[in-house]
Parts: structure tokens; sequence; C-alpha cells
């Protein structure tokens, strides 16, 4: 017998937590228990809220139900007997699930006494299920609207085996200790607040200072790049939108409309049509191609309250966007140049590791010719291949608008972070009726290509924060050197030093304070500066600094000796 997946083993886990759920009671109404990428939850209508010694009450009958190796068996029933089946059973949420489904039969798994409407597929056997854990209850809306009734959500995972069930909870350890949410309070680099509003980011100076570096380092690799900046507005008319398509298709996560003038104004979700605005503005030849168009450009969307997750699930962000514009015959090179420069980029910040998706043509629902789907997956197939990458692909996955490339990065702990997207666009070409003058003089549909690399920068800076820990390299780093003095008498000779740093562009700050030099030296190493420079009469009377880096003592440097270490660190 073949080894189950992960997913067949997680989805039926959550079959089991259900079976564990209504043991203990039985009047539970069950929601939908799907296996998700790191393990599995299921959401419960319960008589009460949850203790964790409920979980781990759960926990041992889960375990019990998996020693029983119980037959997971399926069959399936026409929409009568389904119907008739849930309601004798009195579980309200499966049969709103079947009034909103239209199949003409409809399959059930069983384990034991325990039957689920489900589509499958899962292990043969509970015993197969291997290592199981619960780890957390949330609150979750019935099927997401904060319309309906809030659920109780819990969370679990599953492997093969005992071992990599450990490992993964070492992992979850580390994760909390790099959790950007507690760093971002404790370094002081950003915070939410409810009086400003939920999912909006306010950036502290420490905050704000790597995001200008980040944002500096950007500009200049785009430039080195061949592209050029936009700076859009934050507000468009309605019209705008509906040309677009967002007010159609994309309404429930755009902020409320405000009247202008007699006019409606939305706040702009995507920056895109404005720089298809800029594009149209005038006339392009082919020889004017390849165009691209950059912009750090902030924008804001709804999302629902209970997804909204410190930086990495926001209502407004910054997102590193760019369109190219271009002829058919440039597009493969074009595709080429923004892998390497993605890949470059996230080198530069320490990732290393990658994961390359090649999403393609949906089965039914798509615009553009399928002479254009053909070749853009193409071009976007032979750029991979070219950068000597392995790749996935997702049949089918692609956007109805243009198949595409997804990058995904792995952090300092093994978890990986969908990072950079690669989308070809075949919609707004069309809605907004973008030309070019060939060759022959005639006017021509270019090919447009949305890319961002770093995704958002609020989004981006949070993984940055747990990649690091919160040590970020010394050319992020908010403050590169802090100089200690021993005691006031050395004051003046810090001054000079701080002075000589800044004019050098070195993030420098001076502590020459009372307190004593232990104390010092413990506060610099908790606030993560990459140089910690002890100064006491010796240095001030030989002109050194005694400094620390995060490798050790690197004993008496200069200060030349000291701006060059740094310097050779930069990387913008």
């Amino acid at each position: 017998m073949s080894q189950p997946t992960l997913h067949e083993i997680r989805h039926s886990a959550s079959h089991v937590l259900a079976q564990a759920v209504l043991a203990l009671f039985p009047d539970a109404k069950l929601g939908i228990g799907p296996a998700i990428d790191e393990g599995f939850y299921y959401d419960f209508d319960l008589p009460r809220t949850l203790t964790p010694d409920d979980l781990i009450e759960l926990e041992q009958k889960m375990s019990a139900i998996l020693a029983e190796d119980q037959i997971f068996s399926t069959y399936v029933l026409d929409r009568a007997q389904t119907e008739a089946a849930i309601a004798e059973s009195d579980q309200p949420y499966k049969l709103e699930i079947i009034q909103d489904l239209d199949l003409g039969e409809y399959s059930f798994y069983k384990n034991g006494s325990f039957v689920d409407l489900c589509r499958g597929p899962h292990v043969a056997s509970t015993r197969q299920i291997g290592a199981i854990k619960l780890l957390r209850v949330s609150g979750a809306y019935w099927r997401g609207s904060e319309k309906n009734k809030m659920l109780q959500r819990i969370y679990g995972t599953a492997f093969h085996t005992q071992e990599e069930l450990d490992a993964y909870l070492i992992r979850l350890e580390e994760a909390a200790k790099r959790d950007h949410r507690l760093l971002g309070k404790e370094l002081d680099l950003f915070s939410i607040q409810d009086e400003v509003g939920p999912g909006l980011i306010l950036w502290h100076p420490k905050g704000a200072r790597i995001r200008s570096i980040i944002e500096d380092y950007w500009r200049k690799a785009h430039f080195r790049a061949g592209y050029e900046l936009l700076y859009t507005p934050h507000v468009g008319k309605g019209q705008l939108w509906e040309t677009s398509g967002h007010l159609s298709f994309y309404n429930e996560n755009m902020y409320a409309k405000m009247e202008v003038d007699d006019q409606d104004y939305y706040v702009k979700p995507m920056n895109c049509p404005f720089h298809v605005m800029i594009y149209n503005n005038r006339h392009w030849s082919y020889r004017d191609m390849p165009l691209r168009f950059a912009e750090l450009g902030t924008v804001y969307r709804y999302e629902r309250t209970g997804v909204l997750h410190g930086l990495m699930r926001v209502r407004g962000f910054t997102q590193d966007d760019a369109h190219i514009v271009c002829t058919p015959d440039q597009v493969e090179e074009e595709i080429s140049k923004v892998l390497t420069l993605c890949f470059s980029m996230l080198n530069d910040f320490g990732f290393e590791k990658v994961k390359v998706f090649l999403s393609t043509r949906p089965k039914e629902k798509y615009v553009g010719d399928l002479d254009r789907w053909a070749a853009s997956e193409t071009a976007l197939r032979n750029a991979i291949v070219a950068a000597g990458l392995p790749f996935e692909v997702d049949e089918g996955g692609g956007a109805f608008y243009g198949p595409k490339i997804d990058v995904k990065i792995e952090d300092a702990i093994g978890r990986e972070w969908q990072c950079s997207t690669v989308q070809f666009d075949f919609n707004l070409p069309e809605r907004f009726d973008m030309t070019y003058v060939g060759a022959d003089g005639q006017k021509h549909r270019p090919y447009m290509i949305h890319r961002a690399l770093l995704g958002s920068i609020e989004r981006f800076f949070g993984i940055l924060i747990e990649h690091y820990e919160g040590k970020f390299p010394t050319w992020l780093a908010p403050v590169q050197v802090k100089l200690l003095s021993v005691n006031k008498e050395m004051s003046d000779y810090c001054k000079s030093v701080a002075a000589e740093l800044l004019a050098k562009d070195i993030r420098v700050v001076t502590d020459s304070s009372d307190e004593k030099i232990g104390y010092k030296i413990r506060q610099g190493l908790n606030e993560r500066v990459p140089y910690l420079a002890v100064i006491g009469k010796r240095e001030a009377e030989a002109g050194t600094l005694s400094v620390r880096g995060r490798q050790g003592d690197l004993g008496a440097l200069t200060v030349a000796d000291l701006i060059s270490l740094i310097q050779g660190e930069s990387k913008v």
C-alpha cells in the first residue's frame, strides 16, 4: 500500500476531529473541515466556548480513534436523498452547503460511526493518519461573512510520523519567537491602533527608516533595469473603475465611494488603470517599446476584520508595482529580465531558496484569444527554463485575464512565503483600447505584463522581521552603530565620532547616559544594533573605538576602519 499524502492525512484528521467533537458535544453543528498548507481545521457551532482542557480531551479522543484503525469508506446519494439524510442528522450548515451546490450526486465518507459530506480523498484507515496535534481555537464567521454567526474554529496538524510532528512543533516555537507583531512592538518599528483603524499601519521612526532604505534600494535597482517611475493619485472617478472592471468584479473589496462635484470617486485598490491612462495619454510606436512603468503605489482594499494579521494582511499597503508594455516579439526577453531582477533583489535581501510556479489558462472563463494565451505561456515557461530553475505547473490556475508566474521564498526557519508575481493581462488592454503603431503602419494591441517583486512593502517588511528575528543585516538596520561612552567625560569625543559617521551616511546613535557600561551593552544587544562601539579614556586618547559586532569583539578600530567596514556591507 502506497504512503498517503499529507493532504490526505490532514483531511482525514479533520474528520476524526469532528468525530471527537461530536463525542464530547453530541449537539454540535458542523461547518467545514479542510486540509490547509500546514495542517487542518474544522468549524463548529458549540453550546459553549472551548477551553485548553477541551483541546487536550479532544486530542486524546482522536488518538483513541486512530488506534481503532477505522476504515474510511465512501458512497454517493442523489440530491433528494442527500437533503433528507442531512436534515435527519440536524446539520443546518451542511444543508446550506447542499442548497448552494447544483450537483447530480453528492459523496459521503464514513469512518466508524461518523459520516460527513465530503469530496475526499482520504487515507484508507485512521491508523494511517500518523501523528496529530491540536494547536488552537479561534473565531470564524460562517462562510467568512460578518453577517453570519461566529463559529469556533479548531486548528490542528498531522504528519506521517511523530518525529516529523515534533520537528514541526519546534519550528512553531521558533516562529513564535520571531512573530513580527511582537518584535515590531519590542523594537518600536510600527503599530496598529484602534483610533486609526484596523489594518492601517503607523510606521515609527525606526521602521520608517528601514522602509526608506528598502525603497531607495528598489528605486535604484529599477532605474538600473530601465524602468521609469510613476506617481499616481490615491483616488479616481467611478468611470475609471467601471472601465477597468473593478466595480463589477472587485466592488466588495473597494472602500465606499465618495461624492465630489456630483461625481463618484473611489480610493484605488490597484494602480493598473492609472498606468494604462498614462500610456493612453499619447500615441506610441513599436520603436518606443518596451515601456517599463513602475510605482511604489499605496492602495486600499477592504479585508474582513477576522483575516487581518499584523503587517501580513492589511487594508492599506504599498505595492512595488510595475507594468511592462511591449510587442509580441519582445515578450520572452522582458519576462527573462523580470526574473533576473526578481532573483537578484530577493538574494540581496537574504532569500536564496525560491520555488517557482507557472499557472496556465483556466479551462472555462477567460479573456483573450488562444494564440495570445499560448504565446504568453510559452514565454513564461521559456524564461523559467532559461533561468535554470525547477518549477511546478498549475494547469488551469491562471487568472481569467492571463497566465502568470508565482515565486515563493523560503525564510530562515523553512517557511515559504508567496512573494513575487509576473502576470499577463489580456483584459485591460482591451477595456482601455490600448494600441501602438506597428512597422506596418497599422494599429496593434500591445502585450501588458503586471509584475510585483516584493509584493507589498508592508508584508515584505513583516517577512524580513521574522526572517532575521529583528537582527537586520547592517545595510538594512535602522541604527548601524551605537556609541557607548564609559562616562560623561567622553561625551565630546562621542559627539565628534558621531558627526564623522553621519557625514558618511552611517546611521549612528549615542548613549552618554550615567548608566554602567555593562547595562548599555546589554541594551544595545537587545536593540539588535549590528555594531556597538565603547568609548573610554584609552579610546579617546588613541583616537579609536572598541568595537563589538554580532560575530564578537573586533578590538580597537579607527573611525575610518569602522566606516569602511559598514560601507562594505551596503547594498544601496
